[in-house]
């Protein structure tokens, strides 16, 4: 079967309304919970924070395979592309299924084992254990997702999100405000909206892409094998970051006993997802081609198209960060009327913009290397800057010298920027053009 080719705003603009309607979820769940306490938005936050641990796993799979499905689809072997969806199903279902299980029946020691701030404790478990016990839901959504972005229907995989999202706040606002089931009432309402976008990304990737029907086939252990090879070290960077955000949370709920600083941290968060949402759907998009230009040998063409996606990204995200600094009074205030906790988010939002700087730069790079091949390098950075600068720097800049949550923020933003420049380095040198996985 024959593939278009989109560009890069026809691939990056349907996955930033996607990563957009996903985040506009997420704050709306926000916003909700506001109604309830400021330590339910926390609770919800770090609840969130660890089920991401939990699910680290997935990505073994699903990175490896978008890698696998691009390069195959680019060398005109879609029905390759199809076995490694079949494999990476299996497997994330599996999985899905097994850190369900382990998240519903050990929420509570789990919350008490990361030391949670006594205030977010029964929330943030009934969220972890309603939402985490759920999670197979997560293992499988990016699976139908990907192969119908691989396959250029970027346009699809958004409906189902934004079906999903619809989903979710209306019955987010039919549990919060009708029968009162605070965080409960949050966390069933995002468990029902995820079936939906799983039923909708499955049911259309089933009806439009007929790869199956493709008489290329190799044997399973070879595509695995090459999964595997991008996956893992993918997913162990993704654990490397989680692993950290984990200790830095818990920096963080060391700073004080009511969670303010926490709960800044997913104000801020909220608000920041706006500019990171850029640079995410440039850095996905610009996977695809990666993968589509690597399989079809047309290396000039990949190195210009990535170059490209990191100016947009870094304009658009920059554009984006330095309007919510600005802004942050108006905006924080729709969320929570305490002071204090005003004034801190502005802070935070305002070392964001250095964030978001170094972040698109590596999202676009990184996704680069990976789909390309050569994702080991990634890790290495990872295990240096993010537990030297972000983990090291936020105990150093938030706990001794007092700086709290906004020593934290900015020891984030130089673990990015430090990365970023590794990256930009990496690219340079081109010992990603002799990584394919695909011989012609």
């Amino acid at each position: 079967m024959a593939t278009e080719r989109k560009t890069l705003t026809q691939l990056a603009v349907p996955i930033c309304l996607e990563t957009l309607f996903y985040m506009l979820s997420g704050m709306v769940d926000t916003l909700m919970l506001s109604s309830v306490s400021d330590q339910a938005v926390g609770a919800v936050g770090t609840a969130n924070t660890y089920i991401s641990v939990f699910i680290i796993m997935f990505g073994v799979i699903s990175s490896g395979m978008v890698a696998v499905m691009s390069q195959n689809i680019g060398a005109g072997r879609p029905g390759i592309a199809y076995q490694a969806r079949q494999l990476g199903l299996m497997f994330n279902a599996l999985t899905g299924i097994l850190m369900s299980v382990i998240i519903a029946f050990f929420s509570g020691e789990i919350l008490r084992i990361v030391s949670i701030s006594p205030a977010l404790l029964e929330p943030a478990e009934t969220y972890l254990k309603i939402v985490g016990g759920a999670c197979v839901l997560n293992a499988l959504i990016p699976i139908f997702s990907s192969y119908l972005r691989v396959f250029g229907y970027t346009k699809h995989s958004l409906i189902g999100t934004i079906a999903g999202n619809a989903i979710n706040i209306i019955f987010n606002s039919v549990f919060l405000f009708v029968f009162h089931w605070g965080v409960m009432g949050v966390a069933i309402a995002t468990v029902i909206s995820k079936v939906v976008n799983l039923i909708i990304v499955a049911g259309m990737g089933a009806v439009l892409i007929k790869a199956k029907q493709s008489p290329e086939r190799i044997p399973p252990r070879k595509i695995l094998a090459q999964i595997v090879k991008i996956g893992f070290p993918s997913a162990f960077e993704t654990a490397l970051y989680n692993v950290a955000m984990t200790l830095i949370v818990r920096f963080m709920n060391q700073m004080d006993a009511v969670g303010m600083n926490v709960t800044a941290r997913s104000y801020a968060m909220q608000i920041a997802n706006f500019s990171y949402c850029i640079g995410a759907a440039l850095a996905q998009a610009n996977a695809i081609m990666t993968g589509w230009r690597i399989g079809s040998k047309e290396f000039e063409e990949c190195d210009r198209g990535t170059r490209k996606a990191v100016v947009y990204g870094l304009i658009t995200a920059t554009c984006f960060s330095v309007t919510f600094a600005m802004s942050g009074h108006f905006i924080v205030h729709i969320f929570t009327d305490d002071a204090q906790m005003i004034n801190l988010v502005v802070r935070l939002l305002i070392v964001d913009i250095f964030l978001e700087f170094g972040r698109v730069t590596n999202l676009v790079y990184g996704q680069a290397l990976k789909t390309s091949g050569d994702a080991v390098f990634p890790v290495i950075m990872g295990a240096i800057f993010m537990y030297l600068f972000a983990v090291g720097g936020t105990y150093f800049l938030g706990i001794h010298m007092g700086l709290q949550a906004v020593g934290a923020y900015i020891a984030m933003a130089g673990d990015e920027c430090a990365r970023a420049v590794g990256m930009v380095l990496r690219w340079k040198s081109g010992k990603w053009k002799s990584k394919s996985l695909v011989e012609l």
